[in-house]
């Protein structure tokens, strides 16, 4: 479990600097070049998600229960995933989503994660998901009292949000079918 939280500490940490001092950030970029910050933000996040990956997969196997989901939450819990990969995809496809929602990649992280709570119920499952949730639900209520900064993206179109819907869903799809077991080791339809 020690990976895990290692993991979580650099990758969570390194994309927390905006929320917790902006105006540092800023002036580090400032020192460093935008290029050299971007390398190093990198790295550190790479290392992070390795990190994640790797002591999740460890952890999760020994990890003790915490609580046991009711079956039924399995249900919601694939409502609350239907729009994770649209709204991540128009993060990057400006369009009307993107204007309604404001933040979508931080509306999937945080629907992804809890719906990832419903239904695991092991301490490493509370770690990696329970981390994740807190750290969109502070960046998102950060994002009123900081600049912010343009994310590169395609130039905004209306059948962006097509694009997202449709890409999204099929991703979404692929990951129920066939991605999920192989990936996490955890098939989400039962044969």
């Amino acid at each position: 479990m020690g990976i895990l939280f290692a993991g979580l500490v650099i990758f969570l940490a390194v994309h927390s600097i905006s929320i917790i001092n902006d105006p540092w950030r800023n002036k580090v970029v400032a020192s460093l070049g935008k290029w050299p910050w971007k390398g190093f933000y990198s790295l550190l996040s790479l290392v992070g998600l390795a990190l994640i990956v790797l002591g999740y997969a460890a952890a999760r196997p020994g990890a003790a229960a915490v609580y046991v989901p009711l079956p039924w939450l399995r249900h919601l819990a694939m409502v609350l995933l239907l729009p994770v990969f649209p709204l991540f995809l128009a993060a990057y496809f400006p369009g009307r989503i993107r204007q309604l929602v404001g933040h979508p990649m931080l509306l999937a992280t945080l629907l992804w994660a809890a719906a990832h709570l419903l239904v695991s119920g092991s301490s490493a499952d509370l770690l990696l998901f329970g981390a994740f949730l807190v750290w969109a639900w502070l960046d998102l209520r950060s994002m009123g009292h900081r600049t912010q900064r343009p994310v590169p993206t395609v130039p905004p179109r209306k059948m962006n949000d097509g694009f997202s819907v449709v890409a999204g869903l099929a991703i979404f799809a692929l990951f129920v079918v066939w991605l999920h077991g192989v990936l996490i080791g955890v098939p989400l339809l039962m044969r």
